[in-house]
């Protein structure tokens, strides 16, 4: 076995033993790891109280050859998660980026602009307004991360360019917006306008810093969001375990 250090996000934690926990984390390194932390249910440690869900930390494991779990040896906090007091919408929202990285991501495949999204996600967490923003765009970075972002730019159906045109349709099974013209009946569509589609190129954008000056009308929201979780929950074949309490605050 190998020593590597990362930094990493707390994405699950399960008893194992009176003593251990097996922890799930997001590292920025080496991806997506699962770990033994052999007395990390105790209060005093190697890991200093760090293992909190959604914590980021910096970790050092021993890399098992093949299979197994990886050996977690040492844990340093960085930061924990702290939303917004008494506002469950913003804990949900935390809770639901941990069940994106968990569900959408394999072992040991490293995304290090997913990772710094899920951290500055997390961190914007703080009123309503910036956690639905906040949340949209780390839908669609997580969906270009895994190379299943829609194509917002030309029709799914017929290829043209979708500079035209005051409606659009987003065809999911394509993932991609259709033009006018090749909207039918028989698809299964959401409806998009020209605004929103615009909104949603921006906000996909890999290297857009200025996206949290964005401003969504309530339609343009509405419409942004269907997209990404219609395309989520085609990739998983199911929707998200934690939309239920998401969307009931």
């Amino acid at each position: 076995m190998s020593s590597e250090k990362a930094e990493g996000l707390i994405l699950r934690l399960t008893d194992f033993s009176e003593t251990s926990r097996i922890v799930v984390i997001f590292t920025r390194e080496f991806g997506k790891i699962s770990s033994l932390a052999k007395g990390g249910r105790k209060l005093k440690g190697p890991f200093e109280s760090a293992l909190d869900l959604l914590s980021a930390c910096r970790i050092v494991f021993l890399r098992k050859s093949s299979g197994g779990l990886d050996l977690l040896t040492e844990a340093q906090l960085i930061e924990r998660f702290r939303p917004q007091e008494r506002d469950l919408g913003c804990l949900y929202a935390g809770y639901y980026v941990a069940e994106l990285l968990l569900s959408l991501t394999e072992e040991y495949d490293p995304h290090p602009d997913l990772f710094d999204a899920a951290r500055s996600t997390l961190a914007a967490l703080t009123t309503a307004a910036a956690m639905k923003l906040a949340v949209l765009r780390f839908e669609l970075v997580v969906l270009r991360e895994i190379g299943q972002l829609p194509d917002f730019e030309v029709c799914a159906g017929c290829g043209v360019m979708l500079t035209e045109g005051k409606r659009f349709g987003f065809w999911v099974s394509q993932s991609g917006l259709i033009c006018p013209s090749c909207q039918q009946e028989g698809h299964t569509q959401i409806e998009v306008h020209a605004g929103t589609a615009a909104i949603l190129r921006k906000l996909s954008e890999e290297s857009n810093e200025m996206w949290p000056r964005l401003q969504l009308t309530p339609q343009q929201y509405k419409e942004s969001k269907q997209v990404t979780l219609a395309a989520i929950t085609h990739i998983l074949g199911r929707r998200p375990k934690t939309l239920q309490f998401l969307n009931g605050v």
